[in-house]
């Protein structure tokens, strides 16, 4: 009985000591996240602030061919420099200054191209921007609703209930 009363009491004990140290551990941890936000809000680094970071292209035939201009300024404290950008298909294409340091508070443009071929329906893409920005990446989008051609749309469900037709 002594036993069994022994061990209820070091188990007690044992629960009461990680519960302490665990409410430490997130005391830390919480001081931690504050200092490095505090330490972002001072941060030296560029900032790309657009001037709209989605463009509709609304309604358009398929195979056109649109583009828009997406313009940003560089609020942060130093140099901005953009090292690559990729639209999510070929069919986006962007157009950005390359390895161009951009001073601060100077302002530039990416341009983004849209080829609508074969794309028909609603379609939503976006450019990933790679550059010395505390996050690394930016991203600008663009959408457009392609009224589809109706000559190439009777080619695709030609082709579709072919495939059909194959597999049955």
């Amino acid at each position: 009985m002594k036993k069994y009363l022994a061990i209820t009491l070091a188990a007690v004990a044992l629960t009461f000591t990680a519960c302490g140290e665990s409410t430490e551990k997130k005391a830390a941890a919480t001081t931690s996240a504050v200092e490095a936000s505090s330490a972002k809000a001072v941060s030296n680094a560029p900032v790309m602030t657009f001037d709209k970071t989605i463009h509709d292209f609304g309604n358009i035939q398929e195979g056109e061919r649109v583009e828009t201009l997406f313009t940003f300024t560089n609020t942060g404290k130093s140099d901005l420099v953009i090292v690559d950008a990729r639209g999510s298909c070929g069919c986006t294409v962007p157009e950005y200054p390359k390895n161009t340091p951009i001073a601060p508070g100077a302002s530039a443009q990416i341009r983004v191209s849209f080829d609508s071929s074969n794309k028909p329906n609603l379609q939503q893409k976006t450019v990933t921007i790679s550059a010395n920005t505390d996050s690394g990446r930016e991203t600008i989008r663009i959408k457009a609703m392609v009224q589809a051609d109706p000559v190439k749309e009777q080619q695709r469900q030609a082709a579709a209930a072919a495939r059909l037709q194959q597999n049955n």
